[in-house]
């Protein structure tokens, strides 16, 4: 695996354990009332989506393996361009429903190529 490959499946794996951590014993509605929680949970999305857009240009088989990959970038662009339209319930329908998939996928890489995990 190459060196930026390496990297940015490690930036990957590092945003989803914030996000892990951020979002732990919440709810929705902890969500919806809190701006600081939102902010930073909007942030590590945005650091996995550009993670995984830079790795799709550095190795392509790579990133075809995580599963939903165009749909990761196209989030981060949502969040990033669209900022003023982010869907909340969205979002948290990612946190619960996508977030667990990501994280087994991206393990599952760094494992095969003989990385440690944290």
């Amino acid at each position: 695996m190459r060196p930026e490959a390496r990297k940015y499946l490690y930036d990957i794996q590092g945003a989803v354990s914030l996000l892990t951590d951020f979002t732990a014993d919440r709810t929705f509605a902890d969500y919806e009332r809190d701006a600081m929680l939102r902010a930073a949970v909007e942030r590590q999305f945005e650091v996995i989506g550009e993670a995984t857009a830079q790795l799709a240009k550095v190795d392509q088989g790579l990133v075809s393996r995580i599963g939903d990959w165009r749909r990761i970038v196209a989030f981060r662009n949502i969040l990033i361009h669209g900022y003023a339209d982010v869907d909340d319930r969205l979002v948290w329908d990612v946190v619960e429903a996508k977030l667990p998939t990501l994280r087994r996928d991206v393990d599952a890489l760094l494992k095969e190529a003989g990385i440690a995990q944290p």
